[in-house]
């Protein structure tokens, strides 16, 4: 299997925000911005490789009938010095992304990955398993949110290209998050099946 043909599909073809649909609690939870968005994909792609490396490591003396408590634990162990990490370099960032943080041990991502492909080969090819879906995911995540910002306030990753007074609320809202998702999931699946 080759490296770059697993990074490109999870960005495309297995795109965990717009083909696969998971990982919708913090999707719309953290993209009221761009940098929202960008930084909780960040972080559940620093989980990603680092549990895809290591369960894909251990996955041979792990008995069967404790496997998914395992991949939890080391998924919670990545999630656990993350958030102490964040909590220490970066606590406002930690502070805007709050709760989302600690639910990332939960995330359908990471345990769908682990089960799907770090179980089931090499180490360096599940380390480019997750570089693709946390890319995707990273991706998806910012491009929701930069649509969202610039539709509700006006500005990108706070830079201001229009007047706030003219952007519409609901964008920045609850309702905008689906709204924006909607769409874009209808657009990105129209551009993957004309290739």
């Amino acid at each position: 299997m080759n490296a770059l043909k697993v990074i490109l599909d999870g960005v495309i073809k297995r795109n965990p925000t717009f083909v696969l649909i998971l990982g919708m609690c913090p999707t719309l939870g953290t993209t009221s911005s761009a940098l929202t968005g960008l930084s909780m994909g960040l972080a559940t792609l620093f989980v990603l490789i680092c549990s895809n490396a290591a369960i894909s490591a251990i996955k041979n003396i792990v008995p069967d009938k404790v496997r998914i408590p395992v991949f939890i634990v080391v998924i919670a162990s990545f999630v656990t010095i993350l958030q102490m990490a964040m909590q220490a370099w970066v606590p406002a960032l930690y502070a805007a992304l709050g709760i989302f943080i600690p639910l990332i041990v939960v995330n359908c991502i990471l345990l769908g990955r682990a089960e799907a492909f770090a179980s089931k080969n090499s180490v360096w090819l599940s380390v480019c398993d997750g570089i693709g879906c946390g890319v995707g995911f990273t991706l998806a995540l910012t491009v929701i949110g930069a649509v969202r910002e610039l539709l509700g306030t006006g500005a990108i990753f706070g830079m201001q290209l229009y007047n706030a007074d003219f952007g519409a609320l609901i964008f920045v809202l609850a309702p905008g998050a689906f709204i924006v998702l909607g769409f874009l999931i209808a657009l990105f699946n129209r551009f993957k099946t004309t290739e």
